[in-house]
């Protein structure tokens, strides 16, 4: 019986399942948590240290405070200082000191702050003033907070705990619906006690129903904002696997590519040195035409595989060494003297001698490549000049390459590094360049975590600055 498969791809599908999923996400992971507890730690301080401030204002100018509204009492202010305070160590201590647990989780810490914070505040509103100053208003930051870290539904459970504590709080002020007139002849629109308390009550209806709404909208917000978040998420997933799945069909191409390719040129070759007859110097030129292009793009296959290799590459599978510096210029010279003696480029050297640890054979292929470069887009008769700055006492190093050719345009210079830019300028001075050769270098360096800067003038050349830190030195070794 044959094998059969069946297959479907439905983009809308696809998005509304991951819209639902989404909506249906309960809370944002506990890393965002977490690092949001520290910040609200921080916050919290900052509150403390407004209370503190409070009660020196009250102990110096109670008088002032009247004005606005603030009713002066002796010992509130420090008792919510002292119990923000120990909240504050017991977060810190829980977050850091104890072993993350079901009852030591970044939900459960956020959700004791967010009760503890609502107590004092619920305090602080009473002394202050529930009415007179805008004080209540500090409850729509923790409706807004629990929208934002917390689902709907325990962040409905925080605006119900505002809107009780609130009405708690105007009703131990003002008690409300206590006192019952005792006769009905009396109209209590002539009763002074009485429109107070209709003003009492409207704030308490029009504050909760205005947290209600504020939850309704920011709950909202919040969901919508997930779910463009998680789709954004599986996008990015998507990207980075058709990603790995291009490099390694180019890989694999490149593979496929060098080997009738290395057998073109040797077949050339046989050609060349007369084991198949004598041939024309119609026919050699053409061969030698042919030879020059599969050697072209041998160089772009060689430059795909470091590439491809470079990215595989891992600090933490990399074997890092002490490198040589000064070492590894003269080997990559060593390589480029007859590039640079075919165009009559002198190259002037001044390097000192320090150590990186680093991946050697990445070091090397580095600044072969920016030299390379250097060489490569350097008018004829001109000069390279290698020199290095080295600050000992910040055990930091420089090493600048410096070319007086055909520089890089100002518009060009953000995107020299990334893979496969190659400027229409650079394309008519340089053929047969793959274009991936800076790509190189940026991997190299982020491998080595090294820093580049990038200084060009149009029309008279460029400088690569690689910046070094945490070198080493050699015994009996001075300044450069």
């Amino acid at each position: 019986m044959p094998s059969t498969a069946k297959f479907f791809w439905d983009r809308t599908k696809d998005a509304s399942t991951s819209s639902e999923k989404s909506l249906k996400q309960s809370k944002l992971s506990d890393e965002i948590l977490i690092s949001n507890i520290r910040w609200f730690i921080i916050i919290r301080w900052g509150v403390i240290s407004a209370l503190v401030i409070l009660k020196i204002l009250a102990i110096y100018v109670p008088d002032t405070l009247m004005q606005f509204g603030v009713i002066e009492h002796e010992y509130w202010p420090v008792a919510i200082v002292l119990v923000l305070s120990l909240a504050n160590f017991s977060y810190f201590y829980a977050l850091n000191q104890c072993k993350p647990s079901q009852l030591n989780s970044p939900s459960v810490n956020l959700w004791v702050q967010i009760i503890i914070d609502l107590l004092c505040l619920s305090i602080v509103v009473h002394y202050i003033g529930s009415t007179a100053t805008p004080a209540s208003f500090f409850y729509v930051l923790h409706i807004t907070l629990a929208c934002i870290f917390f689902s709907t539904r325990e962040s409905l459970l925080v605006a119900i705990m505002v809107c009780v504590m609130y009405t708690l709080v105007l009703l131990l002020e003002n008690s409300l619906f206590i006192n019952i007139s005792h006769s009905i002849l009396i109209d209590p629109n002539f009763s002074a006690e009485s429109k107070h308390r209709n003003s009492v009550l409207l704030w308490m209806v029009a504050l909760d129903v205005l947290f209600l709404i504020v939850w309704y909208v920011v709950s909202r917000l919040s969901l919508v904002v997930r779910a463009h978040e998680s789709r954004l998420r599986d996008a990015y997933q998507r990207i980075n696997q058709a990603q790995v799945e291009k490099d390694q069909y180019a890989v694999l191409m490149t593979h496929q590519l060098k080997s009738p390719l290395d057998a073109i040129r040797s077949k050339i070759n046989l050609i060349n040195a007369g084991y198949c007859g004598e041939v024309s110097s119609e026919a050699n030129d053409t061969l030698m035409e042919i030879d020059r292009r599969a050697k072209t793009m041998s160089s772009l296959i060689l430059d795909l595989l470091r590439l491809e290799r470079l990215k595989e590459t891992c600090l933490d599978t990399a074997e890092l060494q002490p490198v040589d510096i000064e070492k590894t210029v003269q080997k990559c010279i060593t390589k480029l003297i007859p590039v640079a003696n075919a165009k009559q480029i002198a190259l002037n050297i001044s390097v000192g001698k320090f150590f990186y640890q680093g991946i050697p054979d990445q070091l090397e292929m580095l600044l072969e490549n920016i030299i390379a470069n250097a060489i490569t887009y350097s008018h004829d008769n001109t000069s390279v000049e290698i020199t290095s700055d080295i600050d000992q006492a910040d055990s930091s190093a420089s090493l600048t390459i410096t070319d007086h050719g055909i520089g890089i345009e100002s518009t060009e210079l953000p995107n020299i590094f990334n893979e496969y830019f190659y400027s229409p300028r650079a394309a008519v001075h340089n053929k047969a360049s793959s274009g991936v050769g800076l790509s190189i270098v940026r991997i190299a360096a982020e491998n080595n975590k090294l820093q580049i800067k990038v200084a060009s003038k149009l029309g008279e050349g460029t400088s690569f600055t690689i910046i070094f830190k945490g070198i080493q030195f050699p015994t009996n070794t001075t300044d450069n």
